[in-house]
């Protein structure tokens, strides 16, 4: 398994730190940036990119990615060992806020525009709905 979907990030939900992403966050960086400068690393560790995101794109449920792991790389053969097994799913985003509102209520801030950087295979997902699907090849490239 090489290829995997999934939602690097879910809008309208809080995450483990208080943090609320709004449709559309995304949309600037991601049309500056294109999908092909985000990096996928492993575990949110800039010395271990691990594969490409082939898409990225914002829907009405959030941040959806797709993407595959560059199996000539020793950490990536790892993560596809772990994503086969079951023993890893989360997803996980670096960035930083450019714009938010002040959250209440348990919300800290509502986040309405993300400069992405990265996106990262984990192992505890700051948001718990930021998973990842294996996909078969000729699925992923669609």
């Amino acid at each position: 398994m090489t290829r995997f979907a999934g939602y690097a990030s879910v809008f309208h939900q809080p995450d483990g730190a208080g943090d609320v992403v709004l449709p559309g966050a995304f949309a600037r960086s991601l049309a500056r940036r294109g999908t092909a400068a985000v990096r996928m690393l492993w575990q949110h560790d800039r010395m271990q990119p691990i594969g490409i995101w082939e898409k990225a794109r914002e829907d009405a449920h959030g941040l959806y990615v797709t993407g595959r792991l560059l199996t000539g790389v020793a950490a990536a053969r790892e993560a596809a060992e772990l994503i086969s097994a079951g023993a890893l799913d989360g997803l996980s985003i670096g960035f930083r806020a450019l714009a938010a509102v002040k959250g209440e209520g348990g919300v800290r801030r509502h986040l309405t525009e993300i400069d992405l950087w990265e996106v990262s295979l984990v192992t505890f997902p700051e948001h718990p709905a930021a998973r990842l699907t294996p996909l078969p090849a000729e699925t992923a490239a669609r």
